[in-house]
């Protein structure tokens, strides 16, 4: 807990109604899942966001950034320290021969996806049915039916130890599902982002994306949780291995292995985050024990 009663009144000088005490995180989570943060500041601009993690670094407070919280399974005993919720959503298409969008970090990246559509414009569409918000996408090089964040992305703004900072898909040091800000080589936020997108029509980009929609209602699990669990290993499928592991259907609690994807786990109401973490460790060790291969994580503990 953030002890010292004068960070606690700095915060509340400092942002005012934006900041709450002891808040439960779980309802800002797509698990539902997470006990209290000490302190819930509300961000609504990139300029804002910047200003609530500068304040953060300056008085070495322990914090976290959260979008849209998928892919992130919180602690029951929730967060020491500051957590930050990213409400920032401005946005500001480009058109002509090479258009582009730019948006803030706090949009949720399948509206961001259904908002192109409907202006006649491409290159998203594998976004339909990704979770979460945009600075997510660029931390985490979140991706779909083929298209990944790292093809879309021209420039991320990033708030630095050197202020505010553009980088490119290059200096990103984008892989499957990582980059240098998931791999912790870098201190840093994301602010806001362009991407790159193409001249289509409201109707084929709407088709494209309805189609992608369908074959993911098809293939995932109803409820609540946290999206993908695990990486596909390199030339296999995280689902096929918890399957072929005879995984699926297994519960703990009231966490489950969904019986029709393996890799994604379902709170069935009132889930302790702990039960969810004591089925990560038992799929990890069945796959390893049965097939050999070591599962890595794809959602982030906090």
């Amino acid at each position: 807990m953030i002890a010292k009663t004068a960070p606690l009144d700095l915060i509340r000088a400092e942002f005012g109604a934006a900041a709450q005490e002891q808040v439960t995180l779980a309802p800002y989570t797509s698990a539902r899942i997470g006990g209290p943060a000490d302190v819930l500041v509300t961000v609504k601009s990139a300029d804002e966001l910047a200003k609530a993690v500068q304040f953060v670094w300056e008085h070495d407070l322990p914090y976290y950034v959260l979008g849209g919280g998928s892919n992130v399974l919180v602690s029951d005993a929730g967060f020491r320290g500051v957590v930050i919720l990213n409400k920032a959503k401005a946005t500001r298409f480009v058109s002509g021969d090479q258009p582009s969008v730019w948006c803030e970090a706090g949009v949720i990246f399948s509206n961001l996806a259904n908002r192109c559509a409907s202006k006649g414009l491409g290159g998203l569409e594998w976004g339909a049915a990704v979770p979460g918000t945009l600075g997510g996408a660029v931390f985490g090089n979140a991706g779909a039916f083929g298209g990944e964040t790292s093809m879309n992305l021209i420039w991320a703004e990033l708030l630095t130890a050197h202020g505010r900072e553009k980088f490119s898909a290059a200096q990103m040091g984008y892989g499957y599902r990582t980059s240098i800000l998931k791999r912790h080589e870098l201190k840093a936020v994301v602010l806001a982002a362009e991407l790159s997108l193409k001249n289509s029509t409201k109707a084929e980009a709407s088709a494209k994306m309805d189609q992608f929609r369908t074959y993911r209602k098809s293939t995932q699990p109803p409820g609540a949780s946290m999206g993908s669990m695990f990486k596909n290993p390199t030339g296999d499928y995280a689902g096929r291995l918890i399957e072929a592991a005879g995984l699926k259907g297994t519960r703990i609690g009231n966490a489950e292995v969904s019986a029709v994807h393996g890799n994604f786990f379902i709170n069935h109401g009132e889930t302790k985050a702990s039960d969810i973490l004591a089925l990560i460790r038992l799929t990890q060790e069945t796959v390893f024990a049965k097939l050999g291969v070591q599962l890595e994580l794809e959602i982030e503990l906090i």
